[in-house]
């Protein structure tokens, strides 16, 4: 019995080490309230961003249907400043439409820069890239 003692008491300490030892300790995944901001801030931007791209497309439309070229093509003019401003963004979420995004838009500069531009061909490549900018700019 003098020996039990000092055995039971080695096996204890050794249980309570090895159960402490195995202990799992779980992943923070949750982001910072810093990570948060500047996340919810990035997307208010990109949010306002293509607010503007889709403005420009509206306003250039309106001019075309109305058949006053020189204001579609004095409004497109715009498209390529609120562009640069998410392209980056368009282009590492979807490649694809990024480059649909991109062949309409060069092919309305130059309906528009024609001397006589073809009003359904400009209305149906804007249609076309309204339909893909909406597309990208849903988170």
């Amino acid at each position: 019995m003098k020996r039990f003692q000092p055995v039971m008491m080695v096996t204890i300490i050794s249980l309570i080490a090895l159960v402490g030892c195995n202990k799992v300790e779980q992943p923070n995944t949750q982001a910072s309230p810093s990570e948060n901001t500047t996340k919810t801030v990035a997307t208010s931007t990109e949010t306002t961003d293509f607010k503007g791209l889709e403005g420009v497309i509206t306003n250039t439309k309106t001019a075309v249907e109305a058949g006053n070229f020189t204001k579609a093509k004095g409004e497109f003019e715009k498209f390529e400043d609120s562009w640069s401003k998410v392209e980056d963004g368009v282009k590492a979420k979807s490649p694809n439409t990024y480059k649909d995004i991109e062949d309409q838009a060069d092919e309305i500069k130059a309906g528009l820069k024609s001397s006589k531009p073809n009003k359904q061909k400009v209305l149906t490549a804007l249609a076309s890239l309204s339909k893909n900018v909406t597309s990208v700019a849903k988170p």
